[in-house]
């Protein structure tokens, strides 16, 4: 089960219609998936019963980028990282060791 709804991706995303339901929940998947794997293991988000808000706020951002920026590499555009914050955010539930 997903941490976030198309629904509320949509609201995120500005998105008004339903044509894009299906890829919006496959870009949902995808960025839990890079966050989960972010996670130490006992902070992943399967395990979680409450999500914290900042983490949904990421998944929004991921799912924004990935929503966008649908290819591997765009002509004629200047390519960005990852939204500003995103890394802010999950590097806050991230254990360090070094």
């Amino acid at each position: 089960m997903s941490i976030i709804t198309v629904e509320d991706t949509k609201a995120h995303l500005n998105i008004t219609t339903d044509a894009d339901d299906t890829l919006i929940a496959a870009k949902i998947d995808a960025a839990e998936a890079f966050i989960d794997g972010w996670l130490p293991e006992d902070g992943k988000l399967a395990d979680m019963t409450t999500v914290p808000g900042d983490l949904k706020e990421a998944i929004r951002q991921l799912v924004g980028h990935l929503y966008e920026n649908r290819e591997a590499s765009l002509v004629g555009i200047s390519a960005e990282e990852l939204p500003l914050g995103f890394w802010d955010i999950i590097n806050q539930h991230r254990a360090w060791s070094f």
